[in-house]
């Protein structure tokens, strides 16, 4: 390789960069689900390039009803902009893989991630706009919420849950930002070790998925209430949460609560990421219950009557046992009772 050539690789990469950021014209970028009890089904709205796709009219009639603008594509000037601004970065792609030139990669790279920045930005912008700005006169107005989509992740608003992700074309935006950043660390390993190149990459990766995070939520005690049976969250020692694959997360007051709706099977388990109860001892922090301790016994009395208790140790449940005769079982052996 010539030195001031890229290698053959990256010029293969390069070249199925500008591939794929000439199919994102024509797939969704984005998407944002949304799921409540009158829609089991879900609505989604899909964000295109140059328009809006999915349950727009719907999504709009229920804007409507909270004071929210309604969403056509014609009024926003990005989509008339990002069309020019992909092909730019397609075309721009492929001429980097055409010369060859590292200055030439260089520039793609920095001008796509600024790119980038600036699209998440303005997306931001965008929800925050339409969440906070409503109309006084709306059918129903709640004092002191605004109904801001998520920008990664899930968010409850009011009896919605909205699940904000990246689609076909952000996912190929992401793997971009990726290849653009082994092309360039790879170009210049002369001066980065091995270990220096996994290092960039990794911290890059985190960082743009830090906010995908689906890990459970504190338990806010005397404000949060059960979702099955919606009594405030009161007793520390009994709590338990469920937290989905999506991020959405589902707050009990007890076991017992938490258990019957997960036999009701409106939650499908294939959904379920984790499950947790509070530490019983020590500091009550939550525990993953496949990780977990249990011990039931007819002497615990959990605010909805439930009799179970996690710890995060077996010497916890012998001495607890003292107190609250009982057995020490499975998390496993517990659900299937």
């Amino acid at each position: 390789m010539k030195h001031n050539q890229l290698s053959g690789l990256v010029r293969i990469l390069l070249l199925l960069c500008a591939a794929a950021l000439a199919l994102v014209l024509f797939v969704p970028m984005w998407r944002i689900e949304l799921d409540a009890p009158q829609y089991p089904e879900g609505l989604t709205l899909l964000i295109y390039a140059n328009k809006l796709g999915g349950n727009v009219d719907i999504v709009n009639g229920l804007n409507h009803y909270i004071g929210m603008k309604t969403l056509h594509a014609s009024d926003f000037l990005e989509f008339t902009l990002l069309p020019y601004f992909i092909s730019f970065f397609a075309l721009l792609a492929l001429l980097v893989a055409i010369f060859a030139r590292p200055k030439l990669l260089y520039t793609f790279f920095i001008l796509f991630m600024l790119f980038a920045i600036i699209s998440m930005v303005d997306f931001w912008r965008w929800e925050y706009n339409y969440g906070h700005e409503l109309n006084p006169d709306a059918a129903i107005i709640v004092p002191g919420m605004s109904y801001q989509p998520p920008l990664i992740g899930f968010k409850q608003l009011l009896n919605f849950g909205a699940y904000s992700i990246p689609d076909i074309g952000g996912w190929i935006f992401v793997s971009v930002g990726l290849i653009g950043l082994y092309a360039v660390v790879v170009t210049k390993r002369k001066k980065f070790s091995s270990t220096a190149i996994v290092t960039v990459i990794t911290i890059f990766t985190s960082t743009l998925f830090s906010s995908c995070n689906t890990g459970p939520e504190a338990l806010k005690y005397g404000t949060d209430n059960c979702f099955s049976c919606k009594m405030t969250i009161s007793d520390i020692r009994y709590g338990a949460e469920i937290v989905t694959k999506k991020g959405r997360v589902y707050k009990f007051d007890d076991s017992f609560c938490m258990l019957a709706y997960l036999k009701t099977k409106e939650l499908a388990s294939s959904e379920i990421k984790n499950i947790y109860m509070t530490n019983f001892t020590g500091s009550h922090q939550l525990l993953n219950v496949e990780e977990a301790v249990m011990l039931q016994s007819n002497v615990l009395r959990g605010p909805m009557g439930g009799n179970i208790a996690a710890t995060d140790q077996i010497d916890s449940v012998n001495k607890m046992k003292d107190k609250f005769p009982g057995n020490d079982l499975l998390w496993s052996e517990i659900i299937k009772q």
